[in-house]
Order: C-alpha cells, then sequence, then structure tokens
C-alpha cells in the first residue's frame, strides 16, 4: 500500500524539465528572464568614429570647415590661375611693413587666407588637425580668436623691428616690401593653446617637438624672421592656457 505522501503529485510533475522546485516558494515556475545584449560597436567601427574626429566637418567644426574650404580655393587660384594674378593678390594681402603702415585692417585678415608653400605645405595637416582639435575643445569663435591673436601678434612682432631696421639703415629699403603671408603663425598659436588642453604626456612631447623643429629652422637661418614668429607665436598659445582651459570647461554648458 503506498503511503499518502507517495500518492501526492510532486512539485516538479507538472513542469518537467526543471527539478528542484520546493513547495511555498513563489515565482519559481515562470520561465527565467534571459537580458538581452547590449550591443557592443566592433572595435573597427569606434576606431573609424575617433579617426573621422580628427578632421573638420560642417556641424562638429564649422570655423575650421569653413576656413579649411576658403584655403582650398585660395589655394586653387594660387595652382592654376595667370602667375601675374598670383603675384599681384599675394603683394595686396602681404604683411609687409609697407601695407602694415597704410591698410592694417585690410591685410593683416587677408594674408591669413593664403598658405605659403601652397596646398603641399606641412601646415596644412598641422592646420586640419589643431584647429579641429582645439574647436571640439573651446567652440568656433574661440579657436578662431586664438588663431587671429596668434597671426596678428607674431606679425606685428617681426615685421615692426624690419621697419625700425630700415629707418636707422641697418636694412634697406626693400625689406619694406616683402612678402609675408600665411597661416603657419596662427597654426603655432592653436598648437601652443591645444597643448594645455591635453594631458601632460601628450602635451609635452607636443611642445617638445614642435618647439624643436621651430629651434632647428631658426638655426638654418633661411628665413630667422620668420622662424622668431613662428616661436613667438608657440609663446603665445601657450599663454592662453589660463583662458583655453576656461573656456573648455564651459563650453557646451547652456549660458546663464
Amino acid at each position: 500500500m503506498e503511503s499518502a505522501a507517495a500518492a501526492l503529485p510532486s512539485p516538479d510533475a507538472h513542469f518537467p524539465g526543471v527539478p528542484g522546485l520546493l513547495d511555498g516558494l513563489p515565482k519559481q515556475r515562470g520561465p527565467v528572464p534571459v537580458p538581452a545584449a547590449l550591443p557592443v560597436a566592433a572595435p573597427a567601427a569606434r576606431l573609424r568614429i575617433r579617426l573621422w574626429r580628427l578632421l573638420p566637418t560642417p556641424t562638429g567644426t564649422p570655423f575650421t570647415f569653413g576656413y579649411a574650404a576658403v584655403l582650398a580655393v585660395t589655394s586653387l587660384v594660387t595652382e592654376y590661375a595667370d602667375p601675374a594674378l598670383v603675384h599681384s593678390l599675394l603683394q595686396g594681402s602681404s604683411t609687409d611693413v609697407a601695407h602694415l603702415v597704410r591698410t592694417p585692417v585690410l591685410v593683416l585678415p587677408a594674408s591669413a587666407l593664403w598658405i605659403a608653400g601652397g596646398i603641399a605645405s606641412p601646415y596644412v595637416l598641422g592646420f586640419l588637425l589643431v584647429m579641429t582639435a582645439l574647436e571640439r575643445r573651446i567652440g568656433g569663435l574661440r579657436s578662431a580668436s586664438v588663431f587671429l591673436l596668434g597671426h596678428v601678434l607674431a606679425t606685428l612682432a617681426t615685421e615692426l623691428p624690419v621697419g625700425l631696421a630700415v629707418l636707422v639703415g641697418h636694412l634697406p629699403d626693400t625689406s619694406l616690401h616683402r612678402l609675408d603671408y600665411g597661416i603657419s603663425f596662427g597654426v603655432a598659436a592653436g598648437t601652443g593653446a591645444l597643448a594645455g588642453l591635453l594631458s601632460p604626456w601628450l602635451r609635452w612631447p607636443l611642445l617638445g617637438l614642435y618647439g624643436g623643429m621651430l629651434v632647428q629652422d631658426l638655426l638654418a637661418f633661411t628665413d630667422p624672421m620668420t622662424e622668431w614668429g613662428h616661436l613667438m607665436a608657440l609663446a603665445i598659445g601657450v599663454a592662453t592656457w589660463p583662458v583655453v582651459r576656461r573656456w573648455a570647461k564651459t563650453h557646451g554648458r547652456p549660458s546663464a
């Protein structure tokens, strides 16, 4: 004769394949929920996204993107236009002493619309990488102000001594009309400012490599006034660290 306990059906009998159920404990017999797998971006996709952020975009970095478009147009002009026209345009945009005395407000911004050395200049890549990184951290208008600050101050710091040297007779009058244009001073200032926003293990190698390159060019004595201007522009960028760091903290926040 079977015992009463044996006659009762096992709790597991109604749920075959689910052993170990205990009486009196709720929520044992429902299906076990399986968490949905979170989508994980492939390493290659993440790498493409990071590389894409190194270059300017119309929405992410409008200042750098728009400026690069203008430089592309002016580079095409210098490459394919009539040489006499190109020389006239460059001469009219030059920040030499003669033009700075007559039309400083015109030539200071106009001189930054051309690339010395053309599209193959290493400053083209430097402009794209440096100004993109700086604009993503502090915004377009602030990046433009850093660029223009370095361009204007370094230009004045290198051309005014030329004017004084001509005035006292140490340089010929032809020095008042030398061609002086390009984006290199602005890029140097942007590099100095960007370094202050990077971690130390990136900041000091960047300043060391770039500054060392500028010193080497200065020692070569090919164009000492321009190379001094590059070092001055880099120092101007470094001097903006307190400001650009404050800008970086507030970038993207809504105004009060």
